[in-house]
C-alpha cells in the first residue's frame, strides 16, 4: 500500500515526438486524430511507465503526459465552469505567488487559464474523461494486481479560489459566498474520485502550491493589506482544510490520499514560494485528513525539519530532499544524514524511537521534474540519475519498496 519508500512527485520530461505533435495540433489546426496523439500519447505513456518500473518505483504514474500543465483538464470538464480570456487584473489577487509569475510584463492581464465558476458547479461522468484516460493509459502497462499502486496527481480543490480576489471565483449568479461555493466543489471532486475509484485508482496525490503559499511572509503580508478580503490569512487555510476533508470524505479505506505542498518547478526551474512550515504545521498535520504529507525539502526556503513534531503517528511524511531544479546529483551521505534528522523530529513528537520513526517516512524529488510540458534545465538522462539515486537512498536506509 502507498505511499512508499521511494516516491516521485509525478510529472516527467515529455518526449520530443509528444512534444511536436502537440505543437503541430496547436500551430497548424490539426485535430488530435490527424497529428497522430492518442498512439504518440499511448507509446509515450507506456514507455515512461515501464522506465519507473525498470528504476523501481511502485507508485508510477503518467508523467502527466496528457496535460500541458500540471492541473491538467479536470476543471474544464465540470459543469458550469467558464474559462476567461485575458482577464482583467482586477479579478485576481495581485500578490498571489503564481499569479505574479503569470502576469504579462507591463500589461496588467492575466493571460490564459483563467477559470471561474460562472454556474453551479456540477460533475458530468460523460464530460469529465482526462483523469479516466490518464489512468486508463497507465493501467495498459501495469499488471491489474498492481494497479492499486499507480498514483494519479489532481489540482487542489482551491486552485481557482485562492488565486482571485475576495468573492471573484464565481459569478454572482452562481453563487452568494464562499460557503456555497466551496459546497459544490467538494461535491464534484467526490464525484470525480469515486468514478476514479470505480475504475480502479487507489492512490490520489493532490497538488497544492496554495498550501505552501501560507508559509510565505510575502503572502501573508499582502492578504492582510488587501482590504477586499473577509477574516485572516488563517481562516481562509482552516476552511480549505474544511474543503478538503469534505471533498475526501466518502473514500473508502483502501484510498490511499497524499497532498503535495509544491514550492513550484515551472519554467526554467522557477519556484514559486519560500517559508517554514512552522506557521502551518500542527493545524494542517492533525485537522487534514489526508493519510500522506509530500514535503519539499531541497533548499534551505523551506526551513528545517521542526516541524515535523506535529505529525500524527498515523500519518506519513515523504521527505523531498533530491532537486528537479538542479542537475547536480546530491551527495548520497548527506541525504541519508537529513532523512535520519528527519526522523529524530518526527520520533520526537511522537514518542518513538527513530527506527519507528522511519517506519512513517519516504524520500522523493521536491517538485514534478515538469510541471509545464517544456522548458526545463534537466535532461531525461539527469532525470533517470535523480531517480536511480532516491530509489539507492531509499534501498540502503528501508531495505524495502
Amino acid at each position: 500500500m502507498p505511499p512508499f519508500r521511494a516516491e516521485h512527485m509525478g510529472s516527467l520530461l515529455r518526449p520530443q515526438r509528444l512534444l511536436e505533435v502537440r505543437e503541430a495540433i496547436r500551430e497548424k489546426g490539426l485535430t488530435p486524430e490527424v497529428a497522430g496523439l492518442p498512439a504518440v500519447e499511448e507509446e509515450s505513456v507506456g514507455h515512461v511507465v515501464k522506465l519507473q518500473k525498470a528504476l523501481g518505483f511502485r507508485a508510477v504514474t503518467s508523467g502527466e503526459f496528457n496535460r500541458t500543465r500540471f492541473w491538467g483538464l479536470m476543471w474544464d470538464e465540470f459543469e458550469g465552469t467558464l474559462r476567461l480570456k485575458d482577464a482583467d487584473a482586477s479579478l485576481f489577487r495581485l500578490y498571489h505567488p503564481d499569479v505574479v509569475s503569470l502576469i504579462e510584463k507591463d500589461r496588467k492581464v492575466m493571460p490564459g487559464d483563467s477559470v471561474i465558476a460562472g454556474g453551479k458547479l456540477k460533475h458530468s461522468p460523460e464530460k469529465s474523461q482526462s483523469n479516466l484516460h490518464e489512468l486508463r493509459l497507465v493501467q495498459k502497462s501495469v499488471p491489474e494486481s498492481e494497479w492499486g499502486n499507480i498514483k494519479l496527481t489532481m489540482i487542489t480543490p482551491a486552485w481557482f479560489h485562492m488565486r482571485y480576489k475576495q468573492g471573484r471565483a464565481y459569478t454572482t449568479e452562481a453563487y452568494a459566498n464562499d460557503a456555497e461555493y466551496f459546497k459544490d466543489v467538494a461535491k464534484v471532486y467526490q464525484a470525480e474520485l469515486d468514478q476514479l475509484y470505480r475504475a480502479g485508482l487507489r492512490n490520489v496525490q493532490f497538488d497544492d502550491p496554495g498550501l505552501a503559499y501560507f508559509c510565505s511572509d510575502k503572502f501573508r503580508q499582502g492578504w492582510a493589506e488587501d482590504p477586499d478580503n473577509i477574516g485572516t490569512v488563517d481562516d481562509l487555510l482552516d476552511a480549505y482544510i474544511d474543503l478538503y476533508n469534505d471533498c475526501i470524505s466518502k473514500l473508502p479505506a483502501d484510498f490511499h490520499t497524499g497532498v503535495h505542498l509544491c514550492r513550484g518547478n515551472f519554467i526554467g526551474g522557477r519556484f514559486f514560494a519560500e517559508g517554514g512550515y512552522d506557521v502551518i504545521a500542527q493545524k494542517l498535520f492533525t485537522r487534514l485528513k489526508v493519510n500522506t504529507f509530500y514535503l519539499e525539502y531541497d533548499t534551505s526556503r523551506a526551513g528545517g525539519f521542526e516541524p515535523l513534531k506535529f505529525l500524527p503517528k498515523d500519518k506519513y511524511v515523504v521527505i523531498g530532499a533530491i532537486s528537479t531544479k538542479l542537475r547536480e546529483l546530491e551527495d548520497k551521505e548527506e541525504v541519508r544524514r537529513r532523512i535520519y534528522q528527519a526522523a529524530d523530529f518526527v520520533a520526537e513528537g511522537s514518542g518513538q524511537s527513530r527506527e519507528e520513526a522511519l517506519q512513517r517516512l519516504c524520500l522523493s524529488p521536491q517538485c514534478g521534474f515538469s510541471t509545464h510540458e517544456s522548458g526545463y534545465p534537466l535532461s531525461e538522462d539527469d532525470q533517470k540519475l535523480k531517480l536511480a539515486l532516491v530509489r539507492e537512498i531509499a534501498d540502503e536506509i528501508w531495505g524495502e519498496p
